[in-house]
């Protein structure tokens, strides 16, 4: 049971937190319960089959047999390494927040963050529908609490504006969901929310269409995709430092692994006719949010707005379907996760110390923090795809697979990189460089050892994926295959029917003209 103990093994170290009174036992029991999974999730990588197409670790049990709903999880190439990025990022955020970001209320942060953790594995490990939207919404509700008491700023406003938004994206999903399981009772005989046998229903056109947007627009809202992203930068700049960690590194991809998981594979027919209107949206995202990001004058928001620029990226990538596309968005996922967490805790950091993130009020600071400095400018690098590092890899590939299906986004999107490497260094020009024109600066002191340790592990990462991509891809390409090969199959019965159509038409042409001609004689 091993991805049943990674789940819910944050569970029990939330209720252990609670019965906590001292605050530094809170703080080394939340550290300890979320180093468990994530001892659990390397040793799933050392375990796994990188040659099987197919799920490991499968758990299934029956939950609900009157309804057809199960506990069915399992893991994949395609979850692999993202709940392998949720436990590292969990880890890092918690020890980051037990050195002095998180003052107020500890006890019931650590809980929130835990609580949050099995959701956001459940999410990437269930396979059961009505498990998935279950987990789907489970990781709202702490992230909702994070935000509203230990957010910043406008907060509250932040706050509901996150769960109106994704609320309503989800409440769609819910709707499709219980369609397709009584959709099944028809087709199949049985109720059933099981992915596998969903996969087996025959729906209509029209119903297919129909689900399709259903799910979509839940997945859209969560990526975030052009124009339904305007809750996104209030979240991130309000949200504690931890949550911003969270929300950007993990929450997001739970947008893009819905589509890659369940609405493409589910309704490929339907998501063949949809590539040119998303293939449209992330183009527009990647300029829109590089453009929006260049004129920010808050840090944070500047880089919750590159966020939007970057999951462009991973869309195109995604609607490619192709194997280079889909397996480098994917790993622009992981990219994007590790290099913009570690961002966000960078700025954290800066605010900790000024109490302010307005670009303006910085400016010389690698004379006085220059371990700072340094790291920021790695990380900023890697965010911007500099080759040797993570970020390169994915957007490569992205471009490379987009490329052969739609050389014109492909151009566009282009634009964005450049955009990209803009903005970012000109915002690390203005805070790091030039003289010291405030007093206070000369006084912030540099990064402690804790912070340097929270650091050390995405800075090995960014190296290491960037240098040695090839143990992630291998294990990712069979599962990328085996999705592409259904996708395929609908691409073949589309140029069939189509083929069969001209054929009709053809014939149904020729008599006409041929009847034409005997009635003229």
């Amino acid at each position: 049971m091993p991805l049943t103990i990674l789940i819910f093994v944050p569970l029990l170290g939330a209720a252990v937190v609670l019965l906590q009174n001292d605050e530094r036992s809170i703080w080394i029991s939340a550290f300890i319960f979320s180093l468990i999974p994530l001892a659990l999730s390397f040793y799933l990588l050392a375990a796994f089959d990188a040659h099987q197409a197919g799920y490991q670790f499968v758990e299934r049990y029956q939950w609900i047999p009157q309804f057809g709903i199960s506990y069915h999880v399992a893991m994949d190439g395609i979850s692999l390494f993202l709940v392998l990025l949720t436990t590292i990022l969990i880890s890092l955020s918690l020890l980051y927040s037990g050195g002095g970001d998180i003052e107020m209320r500890p006890r019931e942060f650590c809980f929130l963050m835990l609580l949050l953790e099995s959701g956001l594995l459940g999410t990437f490990l269930a396979l059961d529908l009505f498990l998935f939207y279950v987990f789907w919404e489970a990781m709202l509700v702490p992230m909702y609490f994070l935000i509203g008491i230990w957010g910043h700023g406008r907060k509250i406003y932040a706050t509901f504006k996150f769960v109106l938004f994704t609320m309503l994206g989800s409440l769609l999903m819910l709707i499709a969901i219980i369609y397709l399981a009584r959709a099944a009772r028809t087709s199949l005989g049985h109720l059933t929310f099981d992915l596998a046998d969903l996969y087996k229903v025959v729906l209509s056109p029209t119903e297919a269409r129909w689900l399709f947007a259903g799910f979509a627009i839940a997945f859209a809202v969560k990526v975030p995709l052009w124009p339904v992203h305007t809750w996104l930068p209030d979240a991130h700049t309000e949200a504690p430092t931890a949550g911003s960690v969270i929300l950007a590194g993990v929450m997001l991809k739970a947008g893009a692994y819905g589509f890659i998981r369940f609405a493409i594979p589910l309704f490929p027919t339907v998501a063949i006719e949809a590539i040119p209107l998303f293939s449209a949206l992330a183009v527009i995202g990647i300029i829109y949010g590089a453009l929006v990001a260049m004129v920010q004058p808050d840090l944070k928001r500047l880089v919750a707005y590159s966020s939007v620029s970057h999951l462009g990226f991973v869309t195109l990538g995604i609607f490619a379907f192709d194997s280079q596309g889909v397996e480098g968005a994917l790993y622009q996922m992981l990219n994007h996760g590790i290099s913009t967490g570690a961002l966000f805790l960078l700025v954290g950091m800066l605010y900790l110390r000024r109490h302010t993130r307005e670009i303006a009020e910085f400016g010389g600071l690698w004379s006085s923090v220059p371990i700072y400095a340094g790291i920021f400018m790695v990380v900023m690098l890697s965010s911007i795809g500099l080759p040797g590092l993570n970020g390169f890899v994915g957007e490569f590939l992205i471009l490379l697979g987009a490329y052969l299906s739609f050389k014109i986004a492909v151009y566009c999107a282009v634009s964005g990189l450049i955009l990209g490497a803009l903005y970012m260094m000109w915002a690390y020009e203005r805070v790091m460089w030039g003289p010291l024109a405030k007093a206070v600066n000369v006084t912030i002191s540099d990064l402690g050892r804790r912070e340097i340790v929270v650091m050390a592990p995405l800075l090995a990462l960014m190296l290491f994926m960037g240098i040695y991509p090839r143990p992630l891809l291998n294990r990712m390409q069979p599962s990328v295959d085996a999705l592409l090969a259904r996708v395929r199959s609908a691409q073949a019965q589309i140029h069939q029917q189509r083929t069969v159509a001209m054929s009709s038409n053809r014939s149904a042409n020729s008599a006409l003209r041929l009847a034409t001609r005997t009635g003229s004689k």
